[in-house]
């Protein structure tokens, strides 16, 4: 079973291709005749993590992808390391503005993804559509879900899971002046990262890393 996650819209805006894309996603693999779900999380410390939490307890998946909205950038971002901070420059969606918190009070300082990031990344650049290894998740709901998700992959070693950040879909590229990308491209990039980590137990060496 492979689970993708997908954040509600939060900054004002009223969607999330974050979402959007995780669902026509599971839609793609499903096709393929792949077990898939997508799961829905809100865009709130904690409550994101316990959505989380019950959705693999639901579905016992042997995969994981979570995917957020990184509005500015222009590629898909497979993240590298999630960290345990919650420093928040704008309020979640019930409000809640942590400074300088753990995610886990009693954590190690970061995780690592467990999908074959470069793999997965050589794979997307094989469809054409822009992809990236990033070394940050930032410090809001993103990163604190996926710190989330590692922690609690902690005791399930058979599953295999990690996050993706996403550009603005095309149209909300279009109203912010930023670089945008169609849902659908985000939707085929997901599934083939889903379906290189099911086919690529150990990750490819490549570079990916970044100067600053």
């Amino acid at each position: 079973m492979i689970l993708l996650t997908g954040f509600e819209p939060f900054g004002g805006e009223s969607t999330n291709p974050s979402w959007q894309a995780a669902e026509r996603a599971a839609d793609l693999l499903c096709a393929q005749g792949r077990a898939a779900v997508a799961v829905e999380v809100p865009c709130v410390f904690g409550r994101s993590i316990e959505a989380l939490e019950a959705a693999l307890g639901e579905y016992e998946p042997a995969i994981v992808l979570c995917v957020g909205q990184a509005g500015g950038r222009g590629s898909i971002s497979l993240e590298r390391v999630a960290i345990n901070v919650d420093d928040a420059r704008i309020p979640d969606n019930a409000g809640n503005q942590p400074i300088d918190e753990p995610v886990v009070a009693s954590g190690p300082a970061a995780y690592f993804s467990t999908l074959p990031i470069k793999a997965c990344r050589e794979a997307v650049a094989g469809l054409g559509i822009p992809v990236e290894v990033s070394q940050t998740a930032g410090t809001y709901v993103c990163n604190h879900l996926f710190y989330g998700l590692m922690d609690l992959l902690g005791d399930r070693r058979s599953t295999r899971g990690g996050f993706v950040h996403v550009p603005y879909s095309s149209e909300q590229g279009a109203a912010h002046g930023q670089p945008g990308l169609a849902v659908e491209a985000m939707a085929e990039a997901l599934a083939m990262i889903a379906t290189t980590t099911a086919d690529t137990p150990v990750d490819a060496r490549v570079t990916a890393g970044a100067e600053h």
